[in-house]
């Protein structure tokens, strides 16, 4: 599965105000560990940026002033994102002013209209999942750090590459934890082990006893992973793998 975290910074808070995204970061994540590919652009928003998102993320109108703007690198964006499950954190904000940014250079989609990014990837909301895990928590990207003991250290301004980053550590763990099964002094760096640390069996050593698991140790697995799927809000990764294919 390949998954886009992604995170935006804008020049205020509501695009039907005449406000416009200034910086987009993604980080893409295949079968649930990070590739290391990410999209990252500074976007030059045509308007200044309002005094209250600048205390916030820091970009100012004088670092823009050189950057290309949001159709001149629409292309590269759309087919970074393409078919793949956008997870963002409130995504409603984010989606809404990619929707905007969308419209206003004319781009189209199959229908006619305004295209829409959820017509070219699927939208997981990460904090409608938080909040589900969390009721009656704080659910914002500190506090999520704070409680999985998380290093956002470097945070001391919001940014949409780094923001994406963390919340990548974020999503991965909140749905489940391990990222892969390599993560030590032996791996590749590429999701695998090194090729100097494989150590070679001997081909004729004794078979290994095959022992299936009884009828109760299936229905308790099986039951373990729908509770996984309810609290993950249906994002169970072993339950989609079983799935019968259409």
């Amino acid at each position: 599965m390949r998954q886009i975290v992604l995170d935006t910074e804008t020049t205020g808070l509501d695009p039907a105000e005449g406000h416009r995204i200034i910086e987009i970061g993604c980080v893409e994540v295949m079968n649930r560990r990070p590739t290391g590919n990410t999209y990252h652009q500074y976007i030059n928003p045509d308007r200044t940026i309002d005094a209250g998102a600048i205390e916030v993320h820091g970009i100012t109108n004088e670092m823009l002033v050189d950057k290309p703007r949001f159709g001149d690198v629409v292309q590269d964006f759309i087919d970074f994102v393409r078919d793949a499950e956008l997870v963002i954190h409130n995504a409603a904000f984010d989606v809404g002013f990619i929707n905007h940014e969308l419209k206003l250079i004319g781009v189209t989609g199959t229908d006619g209209g305004p295209l829409k990014i959820e017509a070219v990837c699927s939208v997981i909301d990460s904090l409608t999942l938080a909040r589900s895990l969390n009721p009656g928590q704080k659910n914002d990207l500190d506090s999520l750090c704070r409680r999985f003991s998380i290093d956002n250290s470097q945070r001391t301004l919001h940014g949409a590459l780094l923001d994406a980053e963390i919340l990548a550590d974020v999503y991965l763990i909140m749905t489940g934890g391990q990222t892969g099964l390599f993560e030590d002094g032996n791996a590749d760096g590429k999701g695998g082990v090194s090729q100097t640390e494989v150590r070679r069996l001997d081909p004729n050593r004794p078979r290994l006893p095959v022992i299936s698991a009884t009828s109760e140790e299936l229905a308790l697995h099986q039951a373990w992973l729908e509770e996984i799927d309810e609290k993950s809000g249906g994002q169970c990764l072993w339950k989609k793998q079983d799935a019968p294919s259409a």
